[in-house]
């Protein structure tokens, strides 16, 4: 049997069948966040935001009462996608049961739905268990979404109740991993994909990748004081930048 590259069993995501629904990341719900710190919820958020459009994602963004406590969506976001309409919720709490948001979803005939909400046991559990029994396949982006306080408790009961509903649990960068499905395609357009959303939004990554690009580009080469065997890290090299002190 012969076998060709990312061809398998499973139906994974792709930018060619996926859509990124978006709910309430709004600067005054941020403050409900318990489970990590509310930068990580929006680093996160926007590293997979910035991911969906880099690799042409259609995406759905949508706003809770946006006035009062609530506030505007994370300015971020908004200055990522300017042309986007964000659909205005004026109370209904599950955004699938809005009418403009289940006509935007439906609109881009995508059955595969990558789902992050500002708030686990509410913006995101509501509309994913109703999208599940309408025959969708829901992928549930848990740190991209923040859990209500006490946090912790919060996430696993969202975690245990969404999987018992047949909602996939899944990561913001093993999401973005599986659309990409082949860093050979970010290469050949010259790393959209690597050196923006990843390097920025995924330290970890952002750390290797200047390492190894520092590497590429000589960035990395001993400088002129250096002598191998004799330049060791014992206090009386020069820091670099400065010049080498006789005696």
């Amino acid at each position: 049997m012969s076998y060709t590259p990312n061809n398998g069993p499973y139906d994974t995501l792709s930018p060619e069948n996926a859509v990124l629904l978006l709910i309430d990341h709004q600067i005054g719900l941020m403050q409900l966040i318990d489970d990590m710190p509310p930068e990580t919820a929006k680093n996160n958020v926007l590293g997979l935001a910035r991911a969906a459009k880099t690799l042409g994602l259609p995406v759905i963004l949508t706003t809770s009462r946006d006035w009062g406590p609530n506030g505007a969506l994370v300015p971020e976001l908004a200055a990522l996608f300017p042309d986007s309409e964000v659909i205005r919720r004026p109370g209904v709490i599950n955004a699938y049961r809005w009418p403009a948001f289940r006509e935007a979803l439906e609109a881009t005939g995508r059955k595969k739905v990558i789902i992050a909400a500002v708030t686990d046991a509410t913006c995101l559990s509501f509309p994913s268990l109703d999208m599940v029994l309408d025959g969708y396949e829901v992928h549930a982006v848990m740190d991209a979404s923040g859990a209500e306080a006490p946090g912790q408790i919060v996430r696993e009961a969202v975690v245990a109740n969404l999987s018992k509903a047949g909602v996939n649990i899944r990561a913001w960068f093993g999401v973005v991993a599986e659309l990409i499905a082949d860093w050979r395609r970010d290469e050949a357009q010259g790393w959209p994909l690597a050196t923006g959303a990843v390097h920025d939004h995924l330290p970890s990554w952002g750390y290797l990748l200047d390492t190894d690009m520092a590497y590429g580009t000589g960035q990395m080469t001993p400088p002129a004081w250096f002598k191998e065997g004799e330049s060791e890290p014992t206090g009386r090299t020069p820091a670099v930048g400065t010049s080498a002190q006789s005696g």
